[in-house]
């Protein structure tokens, strides 16, 4: 009988696993979901957690005219000591099990494919969780793992994800090369310089190929926070002034709206305390307009849809010198000319601070632009058009290749079996 193993690679925005055959040393397929979660209103009759996981949660969201929880970028809690659990439809939820919730759904699907219960897999990991905390690295290390236990998982060895996407990239080469791979995703720009050979492709260790490693915190959640921060926020009252005392007026705080920039706190952002600040600054106001948006954004968890708005904005301008910020829901209405050099202004903070990443690590470890035969770029952000910009001015005389930005990590991930005859 065939054995199987899975290679997952459990991302910010999708997650992606590939079956690989240890019998045939073939990729048999390769499943890709959103990691998203959407809990209904109301458990399901027989008390149970009512939730649907990936596409499924989208068209749920939208059927219920968004009344449940909807939860996306769950990766992001994974290293924050602060988040200890949730509370979903009268249920605690901690992190590893939010996490396991997706895991599970890949597993599930897989497993129909196969027709067995696998339980090995190599599940990747960013190379830093958290830019500059071992101990923030080491709880998020942990929670996964005991969430991949809770999937069901039970034979598990961990893989740097841009190491993954390099064991992809291999089996596309001709010839030996010295490689620069950029795993640039939803939440971290992950590097790896090694060398590759399609000639070693299933050797059994790999470890002195592996020559350079670092990472950092910042990716596309960053670029999208900062054009919320910049281009949204205005439209749910960032500079709404509020009646602090009879006479005096004052802007509403500046927190309310970072909260509002970043899904890792979005998802929780609905507790009876910030219900009523955000009532009594409305009322404040004279009940601002705006400032409602903000408090309808917050009820009806509409989160998500402005999100992807952002989103398509910025996947237009990755091709285009224009793009339209667009949406209208529940009364808030945005629709907003966005030119390529405004959003590069923008973002470019977040661009900076990967330029400056990379720059160090560079010269931590002693590799010269020349050293590099070739740059592989992965990950949905990579597309980002001053993304590939700085990596083309950095490595000008290196061929810039990639794969599919979303597969290529898990594939690779799949054919790293040789971790587990290492101890």
């Amino acid at each position: 009988m065939d054995t199987y193993l899975y290679g997952i690679d459990f991302g910010t925005t999708n997650s992606a696993l590939a079956i690989y055959n240890e019998t045939t040393r073939q990729i048999e397929h390769t499943l890709l979901i959103p990691s998203l979660i959407y809990f209904a209103e109301h458990r399901n009759a027989d008390g149970s957690p009512s939730f649907v996981v990936g596409e499924e949660a989208i068209a749920a969201y939208l059927a219920e005219g968004m009344k449940g929880r909807f939860i996306k970028s769950v990766k992001q809690v994974l290293s924050r000591p602060s988040f200890t659990e949730t509370r979903i439809q009268n249920r605690r939820y901690n992190a590893a099990e939010l996490v396991a919730i997706i895991l599970s759904e890949l597993k599930m699907r897989a497993d129909r494919l196969t027709g067995q219960d696998v339980r090995k897999a190599v599940i990747g990991r960013p190379v830093h969780f958290d830019d500059d905390s071992l101990q923030k690295d080491t709880l998020a290390q942990t929670r996964l793992s005991k969430a991949a236990a809770l999937a069901g998982f039970k034979d598990v060895r961990f893989q740097f994800e841009p190491i993954g996407a390099a064991f992809a990239y291999e089996r596309t080469l001709k010839r030996r090369e010295r490689v620069l791979v950029a795993d640039l995703g939803g939440g971290t720009t992950d590097f790896t310089y090694l060398t590759l050979d399609p000639q070693k492709a299933d050797y059994q260790d790999r470890k002195s190929d592996m020559m350079a490693t670092g990472g950092i915190y910042v990716g596309g959640d960053s670029l999208d926070a900062a054009f919320m921060w910049e281009r949204g926020t205005p439209y749910f009252g960032k500079h709404t002034q509020y009646e602090a005392t009879p006479g005096k007026r004052l802007t509403v705080p500046k927190s309310l709206f970072g909260r509002i920039c970043s899904w890792e706190q979005m998802n929780f952002f609905n507790g009876p305390r910030i219900q009523k600040e955000l009532e009594d600054y409305y009322y404040f106001s004279g009940k601002d307009a705006k400032f409602k948006n903000l408090m309808t954004l917050i009820e009806h968890n509409l989160g998500y849809s402005v999100f992807q708005a952002i989103e398509q904005a910025k996947i237009s301008l990755s091709g285009n010198e224009q793009a339209v910020f667009r949406y209208h829901q529940l009364g808030i209405d945005i629709e907003e000319d966005v030119l390529l050099a405004e959003y590069e202004s923008i973002v470019g903070k977040e661009v900076r601070r990967i330029a400056d990443y990379l720059d160090q690590f560079m010269r931590d470890k002693h590799i010269a632009p020349g050293d590099i035969d070739s740059l592989f770029l992965t990950g949905g952000t990579s597309q980002v058009k001053s993304i590939r910009q700085l990596f083309q001015s950095r490595f000008p005389e290196a061929a810039l290749n990639t794969g599919d930005h979303f597969r290529s990590v898990a594939t690779g991930l799949a054919y790293s079996g040789y971790l587990f005859n290492s101890k």
